[in-house]
């Protein structure tokens, strides 16, 4: 009963309230991460299933599946840095790295996380569930070895976001094209990239004690790469609004159009990014930054109108044909 009652504690230097174990473990589980799962629903929307129910709701399902098995591998890795977390600011608050939290209840509650991901995801399809099966294997490789490989750490986070996208074609069975899985690539980069860069500026001579990483990366050299990133990301969308595939599927080329609103966020959240007190993290962002949430709810509302005005006129949504 103990473990229920609020009290202070003071761990390293901070002070930290002692939660509860069902806080504390939905707090290891990083809910506010489940942003980055959006990109499953990238199929749903390009490959006009959006009015289709069943697709509605296979894309939720293999939302929901992500959530539980990234949230599994959050604990994991947040059980393997613990010793680090405790040397950044903001990580070491966390209920692993602060010891509220005990590693066996952790760990378990990981794999039972992990468990039901792979249950719903079989539940959804096999070949969902083998692109799920990869990202579990990607990101345990990651956090056991990649994540101490300069580029290769943030390629292989890209490279998630991507199977994400695959994973949401698998679930409402569609082929996702080359230019969306490039364009997915490249923002991911993009933001991790940017996160490196934000660790190095706020965390300064203490970054190699957070991340061994970080003492092989500088803010030159990220902001340089950030830079060609950025500009390979609009570029690739802007060609995938006009080609040929593209046209033929949407039977117009006015996807370009909406290339504004992919400009205005990437340039926002670099600017953001400038001030290191906003920290980098690209969940909490935009969340929380209201000019990037309406350049986002804009550009979907955009493709929406593009992409399935026809079936909406023809149910009467935009005109009075229909009653």
């Amino acid at each position: 009963m103990s473990e229920q009652l609020p009290v202070t504690i003071n761990t390293s230097g901070f002070t930290i309230k002692k939660r509860n174990l069902p806080v504390l473990l939905a707090t290891a589980m990083r809910p506010h991460q489940w942003v980055k799962n959006l990109f499953i629903f990238a199929p749903l929307l390009f490959g006009r299933k959006l009015t289709e129910l069943p697709a509605v709701g296979a894309a939720a399902a293999a939302f929901g599946v992500f959530c539980l098995l990234s949230s599994s591998l959050y604990i994991f890795n947040d059980w393997l840095d613990a010793d680090e977390d405790r040397a950044h600011p903001e990580k070491q608050k966390r209920p692993i790295s602060s010891g509220e939290l005990s590693v066996f209840a952790a760990l378990s509650f990981a794999g039972v996380l992990a468990a039901a991901a792979f249950m719903s995801a079989w539940w959804v399809g096999a070949g969902f569930a083998a692109v799920v099966g990869l990202y579990f294997v990607l990101i345990l490789a990651y956090c056991l070895s990649f994540k101490r490989f300069i580029v290769l750490d943030c390629i292989v986070i890209a490279v998630g976001f991507v199977l994400r996208v695959v994973g949401g074609a698998e679930a409402v069975g569609v082929v996702p094209t080359h230019w969306l899985i490039a364009c997915a690539f490249l923002l991911a980069l993009f933001l991790a990239f940017s996160k490196r860069r934000q660790e190095l500026l706020k965390l300064s001579n203490n970054a190699v004690e957070h991340r061994k990483v970080l003492g092989q990366y500088s803010v030159a050299f990220l902001e340089q790469a950030n830079i060609i990133v950025i500009g390979a990301a609009i570029v690739s969308y802007a060609l995938y609004t006009v080609a040929p595939e593209t046209v033929a599927r949407f039977g117009t080329d006015a996807l370009i159009y909406g290339t504004v609103f992919v400009v205005y966020g990437m340039l926002r959240y670099l600017a953001l990014i400038n001030n290191p007190e906003n920290g980098g993290n690209p969940s909490k962002m935009l969340l929380t930054d209201r000019p990037l949430l309406i350049a986002l709810a804009a550009w979907s509302l955009y493709n929406a109108i593009i992409i399935y005005k026809v079936s909406l006129f023809s149910l009467g949504v935009f005109s009075f044909g229909g009653y």
